[in-house]
């Protein structure tokens, strides 16, 4: 009988008369695993779902716990095989090199579970909108479209739908939502993966879409903390260093965090970020103790897994080597190591450094037990087999594609409107900008009227992350009124000033180009309200009709 069926069954007798489901955020603080419940006197007691994984543990190897931190990338299936068989890996993580349509995407998983002796996890950094990584999935606009929609509602119905998508093709984890505020216009990593500049605003948000993900049966992940978004370095080139203090941080990073743990998240990303008025010895947060271990265990409470951002990036890589970061990184507090650059030279490294004691033997199992839990509360104990033959019919589903679309027009923002200017219907429109094709396609489904620029009423600009070019871009169309449409961040707005007409749609996603469109002829009312201030008006602004 193989290792990972002996697992299940020994799981499942555990299990029988309280078996754990795939639901979303039980034992609080992060995925606590609750007590066994009380028996009647005289009857035996019902075991906690987990009661098996000590003794688990115990069968276990150093090396084969060693394992269990990593979540390395793969070349090819083969390459995955021998990272399975040879480390014992406890995941694995799946870019679009490694995703082809759905029903060969549920074979390859299939594939992949069956070659470990215990069940991984497979995940894939699928936030929507800017950071999306699976090709065939339903689309939707992405967090700081969400943001503008100030509904959980709508936030957990998008990560429900890409979560039921996902774990059709046998993944299950997905590297989201991201929890950071972003205060920082000018930040270049996080942005739109926001989904705002208000902390309480974003936590509800945030708990919506661990919600939907944890529905769906996926492992959720809030990242990256404590907090990356009031940064101009992008920690995949370079180490941010934030300069926010103890006071501002609880006040404007922390509370989204705490909502997710509140929320039951399954996994908390770290940042490769320095925050000194946290921890100032210059160490990154993924590195840091003071943060992982005291911030975020002791201070917050959480007691679900930790893992780090990806290994590879800059960030955590200038100030020691990669057989050094992986060893500080677990002594920090991280339980899982995301993506190492080499992972031969990162396992060697820290089962070199558990054999020496330099990790100590209990900090090695206490990350374990907390894999092997979360793994347990996801089902994946239970079952992990996707159904390739059902795959394709899961995904861009009629009610997939319908949830996506209201969330889409839900979103659209209107910041301006001078002398009434919009709805377009009756007028004749040009459209000039990215996506102007499909825009003006959108516009004619619409009804409404388009023509050249010289022959049109008005003219329609659409900006991609344009910035100060924005008020250059207006002032060359001439004389006849303009409306500005952000089909991108939201900050385009800024410069917008002579435009008669501004909104933002955070994407330019096809839902948010038909979305706009509907807005934009009057067939759709616009309801969404600024996430981040943006052309002169503050967080919370928008307008309606009349």
């Amino acid at each position: 009988m193989r290792a990972s069926r002996s697992l299940a069954l020994a799981a499942a007798a555990l299990l029988a008369g309280g078996a754990a489901g795939c639901g979303g955020g039980e034992g609080g603080k992060g995925g606590r695993t609750p007590s066994a419940r009380s028996a009647a006197p005289g009857s035996p007691a019902t075991p906690a779902p987990d009661a098996w994984i000590p003794g688990q543990i115990a069968k276990m190897s150093a090396a084969e716990k060693v394992g269990q931190l990593f979540v390395p990338t793969f070349s090819s299936r083969a390459d995955a095989l021998t990272k399975i068989r040879k480390y014992h890996v406890g995941g694995l993580i799946y870019f679009p090199g490694n995703i082809a349509t759905p029903a060969k995407t549920a074979a390859q998983s299939n594939a992949l579970q069956k070659a470990s002796k215990i069940p991984l996890l497979l995940g894939v950094d699928e936030e929507q909108g800017i950071v999306s990584r699976t090709p065939f999935i339903t689309a939707f606009p992405g967090n700081m479209a969400l943001g503008a929609t100030r509904s959980p509602a709508d936030a957990r119905a998008a990560a429900q739908v890409t979560g039921a998508e996902l774990r059709a093709v046998g993944i299950n984890l997905d590297y989201a939502p991201d929890a950071d505020v972003n205060v920082n216009p000018r930040n270049p990593v996080i942005g739109l993966r926001s989904f705002g500049s208000e902390p309480a605003a974003a936590s509800t948000l945030v708990q919506g879409a661990i919600g939907g993900y944890q529905a769906a049966g996926v492992a959720a992940t809030a990242k990256h903390f404590p907090g990356h978004g009031d940064t101009a370095t992008d920690s995949h080139t370079g180490l941010p260093v934030i300069e926010h203090s103890r006071a501002t941080w609880e006040r404007l990073d922390a509370p989204p965090f705490k909502a997710a743990i509140a929320a039951g998240v399954d996994i908390v990303m770290t940042a490769h970020i320095v925050v000194p008025k946290l921890d100032g010895s210059g160490d990154p947060s993924t590195l840091s103790k003071t943060v992982l271990t005291g911030l975020l265990r002791e201070k917050l409470g959480y007691q679900g897994v930790i893992t780090t951002d990806s290994l590879e990036m800059a960030g955590v890589r200038e100030k020691y080597g990669d057989s050094v970061v992986p060893v500080r990184a677990i002594n920090a507090g991280a339980d899982q190591l995301l993506m190492p650059p080499s992972l031969p030279r990162a396992y060697d490294a820290v089962l070199k450094a558990v054999r020496s004691g330099k990790i100590t033997r209990k900090r090695l199992d206490d990350s374990v037990t907390r894999i092997l839990r979360l793994k347990q509360r996801r089902g994946l104990f239970q079952g992990t087999a996707a159904d390739p033959a059902k795959a394709g019919a899961a995904i861009g589903t009629a009610e997939h594609k319908a949830a996506a679309r209201r969330v889409a027009e839900h979103s659209v923002t209107l910041v301006r409107n001078d002398g009434g200017l919009l709805p377009l219907k009756g007028k004749k429109v040009a459209v000039s900008g990215p996506d102007s094709g499909r825009l003006q396609a959108a516009l004619r489904r619409q009804g409404v009227a388009t023509a050249a620029p010289g022959a049109a009423d008005v003219t329609v600009l659409t900006t991609a992350n344009a910035g100060s070019a924005t008020a250059s871009r207006i002032r060359a169309l001439g004389p006849k009124p303009v409306v500005v449409a952000a089909l991108g961040r939201p900050y385009d707005l800024d410069a917008a000033g002579n435009a008669e007409a501004a909104l933002a749609t955070y994407s330019s996603s096809g839902v948010s180009v038909e979305a706009l469109a509907g807005v934009l002829s009057g067939a759709v009312k616009p309801t969404g309200r600024l996430p981040v201030p943006a052309g002169g008006k503050p967080a919370g602004y928008g307008m309606n009709y009349r």
